[in-house]
């Protein structure tokens, strides 16, 4: 096991927000920037991280709102330019300039938008199981449970409820593989209950007349031309059609590659064979240049 530290940093608004931070080696290659889902956290990492750290600096933020970040005292700034100033501020402490992001479903966004703002820090991206465009039936399944408070006497009863609600998302699953995930999305409350790691008002933009609607994020695939770029695709999944996910190669071009993750919806968890091999390539992709 490769550890990791502790950090904290305060965001343009005053919140204490929190991140991992792997060792990497010192060869000069940039981070590896790990921006989680919705209702994830940097916990949510720690395969891949684990498998890189050592050759390479990973560093997995928490998102306010979420595990030992500092909740948003307006629920309406939990939203993705919100986050992408949170996570400016991060980068311009640790004097940060270019890194590869790594970014599943809401982090995926995130690097978007940092494609079409900062196009210049993204020395390599992934797009974990998002794009421009996103079916209704898996937005419909994320307003279904977000924001939704669940409380479970042990860790067992919180693998199993995930069990329930995710089976046809990881149909491999087993009940190893269903604790991790619980102690990944999950903390020990002062009461003596295991309950969902954020807060549940990051539903509430969601929730809101014209929440989802945003800008066309159409133009910003061209922004990633010449960028090394993984897109990750569950072939089970119900947020990312796979014509999307085909459309968002052709845009982007030569320095894409499309990879479907057999027997996984949203998202794929970056420990499958193809995921972590996909990401091998783009990280080698990378080192040449």
């Amino acid at each position: 096991m490769t550890g990791y530290s502790d950090a904290y940093w305060w965001s343009p608004d005053g919140l204490r927000l929190h991140y991992r931070d792997y060792a990497g080696g010192e060869d000069g290659r940039p981070p590896v920037l790990c921006l989680p889902g919705l209702t994830r956290n940097a916990r949510d990492f720690e395969p891949l991280a684990q498998r890189l750290a050592g050759e390479w600096r990973v560093i997995c933020p928490d998102m306010r709102g979420r595990a030992e970040s500092a909740y948003a005292k307006d629920p309406m700034s939990y939203v993705p330019l919100t986050y992408l100033q949170d996570i400016g501020r991060l980068l311009a402490d640790l004097a940060i300039t270019r890194f590869v992001a790594v970014g599943t479903s809401l982090g995926g966004i995130i690097t978007m938008l940092i494609a079409a703002t900062h196009r210049e820090w993204l020395a390599g991206a992934v797009l974990n199981d998002v794009g421009p465009t996103l079916d209704e039936a898996g937005l419909d399944r994320i307003r279904g449970y977000v924001g939704v408070g669940q409380s479970h006497p042990s860790w067992v009863h919180a693998a199993r409820a995930l069990e329930e609600a995710n089976g046809d998302v990881y149909p491999a699953y087993g009940l190893e593989q269903w604790l991790a995930m619980a102690k990944r999305l999950y903390r020990l409350n002062s009461g003596g209950r295991i309950v969902l790691d954020y807060d549940m008002r990051i539903a509430e933009p969601l929730r809101a007349p014209g929440g989802e609607a945003g800008v066309d994020m159409w133009p910003v695939m061209a922004a990633f031309q010449g960028i090394p770029t993984l897109l990750l695709r569950g072939d089970r999944s119900d947020l990312l059609s796979a014509p999307t996910a085909e459309r968002m190669a052709r845009e982007i071009g030569d320095s894409t590659e499309l990879v479907t993750v057999p027997d996984v919806g949203h998202a794929p968890a970056l420990d499958e064979p193809e995921a972590a091999a996909g990401i091998d390539r783009l990280l080698e992709r990378v080192l040449r240049g």
